[in-house]
């Protein structure tokens, strides 16, 4: 079977949700490997917990002569290891996660091996055919790279992760990094402060609010919390003020693609949608009956919800305790 690279998201070496969900992928286009780049200490770890999701080989890169760049260095890695392995028309495929730097990274690469590129994609088929939802969601296609190897950005929550221990045989990797993939350097950076919710593009659950909530995210955050769920908003809450773009959910912000998304005193412009319409499950709540929401829907509530989320959180808690 082709060997099919896939790129370890992680911090610290806490291997990411999404990651496991591209190793299950990979088992349909071949046989798995996963590449490491980060802490050397870290590494037993991380190849551990890929190893028990099916990846056959794991390669360890230490991220001393990546970390401090942008993307570069790590896009000259995987092309060098994808070389060794055989270059673009051996291997299986490339699977990277679909997050600001995996479809950058995903974007240079191809054009490195000379290969065909699929972002967004949120089903991968045995023989490598993707599902995509394109134009800001207005359509679901059926997409396949014709040329050299398939190099697939995958959208978090696409796949339920399968455990199945693979052979997980560490290869350690030390790539040959070029001056000019040097050229642009981080030279300040800060934790981003931790809210204690999950990260909102591999949430499960996502709870947003739009420009209903008046500026007052605190029933949604209520809820969201309740839940256990990320918090999310539409541009026009995050064009207010009212909360940070980390939270802006839509074609201009993030793409989610939760078990379940709930949208409040959001009305469900095009921009919106098309950051979260391949959710599984859709609930809305709006006072407005007549708000576009309602016509992707699954469930929908006609209501405020400054009175409708207090009244399901305080229902959450009881069912809880």
């Amino acid at each position: 079977m082709s060997e099919v690279l896939v790129l370890v998201d992680h911090v610290d070496g806490a291997v990411s949700k999404p990651t496991l969900e591209l190793l299950t992928l990979a088992k349909k286009l071949g046989e798995p490997s996963a590449v490491y780049i980060g802490p050397a200490d870290k590494a037993g770890d991380a190849a551990e917990r890929v190893k028990a999701f099916g990846a056959e080989k794991v390669y360890v890169v230490d991220d001393a002569a990546t970390k401090g760049y942008l993307v570069a260095p790590k896009v000259e890695t995987l092309q060098q290891i994808a070389e060794q392995a055989g270059g673009a028309d051996s291997l299986g495929g490339v699977l990277v996660v679909s997050n600001f730097e995996g479809k950058e990274i995903a974007a240079r690469l191809a054009v490195r091996l000379g290969s065909g590129l699929i972002t967004d994609a949120v089903d991968v088929a045995d023989d490598g055919t993707t599902t995509q939802s394109v134009f800001a969601g207005n359509y679901t296609v059926a997409a396949k790279v014709t040329h050299g190897t398939p190099i697939i950005t995958v959208k978090p929550n696409s796949a339920n992760p399968t455990e199945g221990a693979g052979a997980g045989t560490v290869e350690q990797f030390t790539p040959t990094i070029s001056e000019r993939a040097k050229a642009a350097q981080i030279v300040a950076s800060q934790p981003r402060k931790s809210t204690g919710r999950p990260e909102l593009t591999e949430a499960a659950i996502v709870v947003a609010g739009g420009r209903g909530t008046g500026g007052d995210f605190a029933p949604v955050e209520g809820f969201a919390d309740a839940l256990g769920a990320a918090v999310g908003a539409s541009r026009a809450a995050v064009d207010s003020g009212w909360v940070p773009h980390s939270y802006q959910i839509g074609q201009t912000g993030k793409t989610v693609s939760p078990q379940l998304y709930v949208a409040n005193g959001i009305s469900g412009a095009i921009q919106h949608r098309a950051g979260m319409q391949t959710s599984k499950t859709i609930v809305a709540v709006n006072k407005d009956e007549e708000a576009p929401i309602f016509e992707l829907v699954d469930f929908g509530v006609v209501g405020d919800l400054s009175t409708v989320l207090p009244a399901a959180t305080e229902q959450v808690a009881q069912r809880k305790g």
